[in-house]
């Protein structure tokens, strides 16, 4: 299955997303998501159906999209999103982006990654150009303040409850551990610069003349 952008799950809880803003304006340490699991099921398939269209997939911000589609009720996505409180604003560092069932990455991350691969700070991600856009795009933040992660009581005692009773890994184990993880790490560090091209080819260096 090809790789599926703007997908992603709140670290924290697990509770899946999509990201609609990346950053904010003057604020790229946070993003705007809407929790799927909080829709409806008219909104959530019309959603799902529009990330995964040739539209969604071509837009480099989802509410690119978003504010061009309407519900099958007639109400602007966007629009319809905001006004019933569905978008939340988050951390980027709590957002880990999942586009596809083998490779995640932080959001802070692939940020930094997308704003290396234009040659920009990630502070430069966020629309530009547009001061209207950028005071509509904070109004839209205000809804809904999540920076602080979520956790589940539930879930905490069970992580706790698997610390205390697991057994010291030995040196062999540990080893062996270490490069299972590097040769994942690569293989994922190599999907994510593909990723990235994908996203923003990188700026080939000219040859001069005299060179």
């Amino acid at each position: 299955m090809a790789d599926i952008k703007h997908v992603g799950r709140v670290k924290s809880s697990g509770r899946k997303c999509l990201v609609v803003f990346r950053t904010l304006p003057a604020d790229a340490s946070n993003c705007l998501v809407v929790l799927t699991e909080n829709l409806g099921p008219a909104y959530h398939d019309a959603l799902i159906n529009l990330v995964e269209s040739n539209a969604g997939q071509s837009a480099f911000e989802f509410a690119d999209v978003l504010n061009r589609s309407i519900f099958s009720d007639g109400t602007p996505m966007l629009q319809s999103l905001h006004v019933q409180g569905l978008l939340s604003k988050m951390a980027t560092s709590q957002i880990e982006m999942v586009p596809n069932s083998r490779v995640t990455i932080s959001l802070a991350e692939l940020n930094q990654l997308i704003a290396e691969q234009q040659g920009v700070s990630v502070q430069d991600l966020a629309v530009k150009n547009d001061p209207q856009k950028n005071v509509e795009i904070q109004e839209i933040a205000k809804v809904r303040d999540l920076t602080e992660p979520v956790i589940d009581p539930i879930e905490a005692q069970e992580d706790a409850k698997l610390l205390q009773s697991a057994e010291p890994l030995t040196d062999e184990a540990l080893a062996k551990q270490y490069r299972s993880d590097a040769d994942r790490l690569a293989k994922e560090a190599a999907n994510l610069r593909r990723m990235a091209e994908e996203l923003v080819p990188s700026k080939k260096k000219k040859v001069t003349a005299s060179e």
